[in-house]
């Protein structure tokens, strides 16, 4: 009972113990056949030595005796010789099986234990190559994801850090009395709550964001309308930084299924940004567009641009172009983020484009038609 439990533990034992079932039932056929074929081909064999010796009764039975034991001689080396041959290409082959399996269970060990640079070698383009190589994609995403993880934590933490440091700096300065309690000092400390309040709540919307729970109402509706109404609510900031916003938005374009709320909160994040890094004296365009089943929406910028190795990691969580520019600005660095998701769960698609360093940048999303 020990041993049965032992082998169906045991993916090798099993493929070994299917072959040797395969080998015995082959040789057992071939011992029936014999049996079965072989009185009759000793009769005919006999009766053609009868023919060419005489009747002699007692060397045909000798005859007899000795072929039947040289026939059945025959078949027991050729049974010894073909399950010795099967015990061994049984072994060999389920090595060259096992092998990678065991190989993926240590590192799939090593990756439950938090070591998740282990990888798994393809031998051979088959079932279990192709198994080894989804393996590894998996490794590698659970690598990134821990990666991602860690920064994040990282990130959040310094996001938190910097205005708990100023309202305990500010509250220590009003406690030992260097700073007086005005409202200047009580402003200054609302401003950094309004910053943490602001970071958690963008945590919250990129939490709710990356699990899929965002509740979009969908109806047909013009972007054309809604991009107006974004810009309008920005206008005043730009004319006060004296950055142009230039909107090209034609009335008759094809409708969307949006939602308005939502697409607002993109549209806005997209001018929100291009206005911090658009220096004075610069401009900014929004401007859309139909083309094939799609209406789509660029907002094309003067500002400091983005150099090429960052395009690719623009909307990643917390990634900056500009840490330092970016820190004065007191944004949380997931806006990006959150707006990739929004666009995403519409059914459409979100871009970055920039020609280098001090040549502006393009943001762009589209929207597939209702």
């Amino acid at each position: 009972m020990k041993l049965w439990l032992a082998i169906r533990k045991r993916l090798g034992w099993k493929l070994f113990l299917s072959y040797l079932i395969v080998v015995i039932v082959g040789v057992a056929v071939l011992s029936a056949t014999a049996t079965l074929n072989t009185p009759s081909a000793v009769g005919r064999h006999m009766q053609r030595m009868a023919e060419a010796m005489g009747n002699d009764p007692a060397l045909l039975t000798e005859e007899r005796q000795s072929f039947i034991e040289a026939v059945n001689e025959v078949l027991m080396m050729a049974a010894v010789a073909s399950v010795a041959a099967a015990i061994a290409v049984s072994v060999f082959t389920t090595n060259r099986i096992v092998t990678p399996i065991r190989a993926m269970r240590a590192a799939s060990q090593h990756i439950a234990a938090g070591d998740y640079h282990k990888r798994v070698q393809m031998s051979e383009p088959d079932e279990l190559g192709a198994l080894a190589l989804s393996f590894n994609q998996m490794a590698e995403q659970l690598e990134q994801t821990e990666q991602r993880r860690v920064a994040l934590i990282g990130n959040v933490a310094h996001e938190l850090r910097t205005p708990l440091a100023s309202i305990k700096s500010t509250m220590e300065g009003l406690v030992d009395g260097v700073l007086p309690s005005d409202t200047p000092t009580f402003l200054g400390v609302q401003r950094e709550v309004t910053r943490l309040q602001r970071l958690v709540q963008d945590l919250e919307e990129l939490s709710r964001a990356e699990a899929g729970q965002i509740r979009l109402e969908l109806q047909p509706t013009n972007l054309s309308v809604i991009a107006q109404a974004a810009a309008e609510r920005l206008r005043l900031q730009f004319e006060d930084k004296a950055v142009a916003l230039q909107i090209d938005a034609p009335p008759h374009l094809p409708q969307v299924r949006a939602d308005t709320n939502r697409i607002t909160q993109v549209i806005v994040n997209l001018l929100g940004n291009a206005l911090q890094y658009t220096p004075a004296g610069g401009s900014v365009h929004l401007r859309m567009w139909s083309a094939s089943r799609e209406v789509l929406l660029a907002v094309e910028d003067t500002g400091i641009g983005i150099a090429a190795e960052h395009l690719p990691h623009v909307f990643e969580r917390f990634y900056r172009v500009d840490k330092s520019r970016s820190r004065v600005g007191g944004g949380s660095g997931i806006g990006l983020t959150i707006a990739r998701h929004l666009i995403e769960a519409h059914g459409g698609r979100i871009w970055v484009a920039s020609s280098g360093v001090e040549r502006g940048s393009t943001f762009a999303f589209a929207l597939p038609l209702a």
